[in-house]
């Protein structure tokens, strides 16, 4: 059976679907026959991605959702199943990422990471996991990240984020087994996205560096087209693949981590450091920095008071 034949004339639902993986997701498997449904924040930006695809022979349409919503996010997939009548796969998919150290977050940024990434994840699967019970088949793809399988520090919300997601996933594939249900966590590596510089309703604290600057240190961790990425994570979930992690090269981090999680962290550590200093001499502003510009402007008295 062919990608196409797999795709063809079935339903795939796309949060996120506006912009980065979700965009791409969308081209990809319209172009295998799928019937797309684009939901996202940013209405017109999703339109105008599905009105592409509907210019190069596809079937899609846009909704706008924030899925920090639940009765947002149940209006969209009680809007799809009667334009369509059932929802075959599900790509849960909208995130958002707030860089930085910890040190320099606030509730917002701990609140902002949560209410998307993981809250809207819930809330995705709570509106379209009865429709699929109900149907007795269907995918539910969640995305993680990289970030959910591996230590990563200067996100660490992000990451949390998404180790639940993945947790999650992994509960719901055994449950869901039993309904004729698939679930899949996608967990990408570094990929071409808005994202890599805090995108539309993401930040990055503690970075004043442009954005160029930026971009060129995510190249060493050579990231890959969303186009590119969006065709191969579509062959995996046609194999059912529990875990998707591309570029399949992170799946040697992802190993090191399991096999020897000291050696791991040990190795994250050297990188840490060696992106802190990097963001420094751009011109960044890192705690290291904000810890040393304090203490030069700590008086001796003062310090007396804070030693007694």
């Amino acid at each position: 059976m062919t990608v196409q034949s797999i795709y063809k004339d079935k339903v795939a639902l796309i949060t996120g679907g506006a912009s980065g993986i979700g965009a791409a997701i969308g081209r990809q498997i319209a172009n295998q026959g799928a019937r797309v449904v684009l939901a996202d924040r940013q209405l017109a930006l999703a339109e105008s991605v599905a009105a592409s695809i509907r210019d190069s022979g596809g079937s899609a349409i846009a909704f706008e959702l924030d899925v920090r919503h639940m009765a947002a996010m149940t209006n969209v997939v009680g809007s799809t199943v009667a334009r369509w009548g059932n929802v075959d796969y599900f790509f849960n998919n909208a995130g958002i990422g707030v860089g930085g150290e910890a040190e320099d977050y606030e509730p917002r940024d701990w609140d902002d990471v949560f209410d998307v990434n993981l809250r809207g994840v819930a809330y995705g699967i709570q509106a379209v996991y009865p429709v699929m019970r109900r149907q007795r088949s269907g995918h539910i793809v969640n995305t993680a990240s990289v970030a959910g399988l591996i230590a990563s520090p200067g996100q660490v919300a992000y990451s949390a984020s998404k180790h639940a997601v993945v947790g999650l996933s992994k509960a719901l594939r055994v449950e869901a087994k039993h309904y004729g249900v698939r679930v899949s966590a996608l967990c990408p590596g570094v990929i071409r996205t808005p994202i890599l510089t805090g995108g539309k309703f993401g930040r990055i604290n503690t970075v004043t560096v442009p954005e160029e600057k930026l971009l060129k240190m995510w190249e060493r961790l050579r990231p890959m087209d969303a186009d590119l990425f969006a065709s191969k994570v579509l062959s995996a979930v046609t194999r059912n693949e529990p875990i998707i992690v591309v570029p399949g090269w992170w799946k040697l981090v992802w190993m090191l981590d399991r096999l020897s999680p000291a050696l791991s962290l040990k190795v994250t550590d050297v990188m840490f450091e060696r992106m802190r200093a990097e963001l420094a001499a751009a011109g960044g502003r890192t705690p290291q920095r904000q810890r040393e510009m304090s203490e030069a402007n700590v008086s001796p008295s003062s310090k007396s008071k804070i030693a007694n």
